[in-house]
Protein backbone atom coordinates (compact mmCIF):
# COMPACT_ATOMS: atom_id res chain seq x y z
CA UNK A 1 0.00 0.00 0.00
CA UNK A 2 1.36 3.42 -0.98
CA UNK A 3 0.68 6.44 1.22
CA UNK A 4 -0.58 9.43 -0.70
CA UNK A 5 1.61 12.50 -0.29
CA UNK A 6 -0.49 15.45 0.78
CA UNK A 7 0.71 19.05 0.39
CA UNK A 8 2.51 20.12 3.55
CA UNK A 9 3.55 23.41 5.08
CA UNK A 10 6.88 24.79 3.81
CA UNK A 11 8.06 25.83 7.29
CA UNK A 12 11.18 23.95 8.36
CA UNK A 13 10.24 20.75 10.18
CA UNK A 14 6.48 21.27 9.88
CA UNK A 15 4.45 18.35 8.59
CA UNK A 16 1.02 19.99 8.92
CA UNK A 17 -1.36 20.11 5.98
CA UNK A 18 -1.13 23.19 3.80
CA UNK A 19 -3.99 25.65 4.03
CA UNK A 20 -2.43 28.70 2.36
CA UNK A 21 -0.37 29.57 -0.72
CA UNK A 22 2.20 32.32 -0.43
CA UNK A 23 3.09 33.52 -3.93
CA UNK A 24 6.32 35.45 -4.20
CA UNK A 25 9.28 36.42 -6.33
CA UNK A 26 12.70 37.98 -5.86
CA UNK A 27 12.76 41.00 -8.19
CA UNK A 28 16.57 40.81 -8.41
CA UNK A 29 16.36 37.27 -9.82
CA UNK A 30 12.92 36.80 -11.38
CA UNK A 31 10.84 38.48 -14.07
CA UNK A 32 7.97 40.55 -12.58
CA UNK A 33 5.29 38.05 -13.67
CA UNK A 34 7.15 34.98 -12.32
CA UNK A 35 5.86 33.48 -9.07
CA UNK A 36 7.29 30.92 -6.71
CA UNK A 37 4.93 29.26 -4.23
CA UNK A 38 5.38 28.30 -0.62
CA UNK A 39 2.65 26.46 1.24
CA UNK A 40 1.73 27.27 4.82
CA UNK A 41 -0.40 25.79 7.58
CA UNK A 42 -2.52 28.09 9.74
CA UNK A 43 0.18 28.18 12.45
CA UNK A 44 3.00 29.26 10.09
CA UNK A 45 1.14 31.50 7.64
CA UNK A 46 1.96 34.74 9.45
CA UNK A 47 5.61 33.81 10.10
CA UNK A 48 6.34 32.83 6.49
CA UNK A 49 4.42 35.84 5.16
CA UNK A 50 6.42 38.19 7.40
CA UNK A 51 9.71 36.59 6.30
CA UNK A 52 8.88 37.25 2.63
CA UNK A 53 7.32 40.68 3.25
CA UNK A 54 10.40 41.98 5.10
CA UNK A 55 12.43 41.24 1.97
CA UNK A 56 9.87 42.74 -0.42
CA UNK A 57 9.20 39.33 -2.03
CA UNK A 58 5.58 38.59 -1.03
CA UNK A 59 3.07 39.16 -3.82
CA UNK A 60 -0.12 37.45 -2.59
CA UNK A 61 -1.53 35.04 -0.01
CA UNK A 62 -4.50 32.89 -1.00
CA UNK A 63 -6.22 29.84 0.43
CA UNK A 64 -4.53 26.69 -0.87
CA UNK A 65 -6.44 25.36 -3.87
CA UNK A 66 -7.87 28.76 -4.84
CA UNK A 67 -5.44 29.19 -7.74
CA UNK A 68 -5.47 26.33 -10.20
CA UNK A 69 -2.51 27.57 -12.22
CA UNK A 70 0.01 27.70 -9.36
CA UNK A 71 3.00 25.42 -9.55
CA UNK A 72 4.64 24.59 -6.26
CA UNK A 73 8.34 25.39 -6.32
Amino acid sequence: MTDELLPQCSAKGCRASAGWMLRWNNPKLHAPEYRKTWLACDDHREHLSSFLEMRGFLREVTPFGAATDAQIS
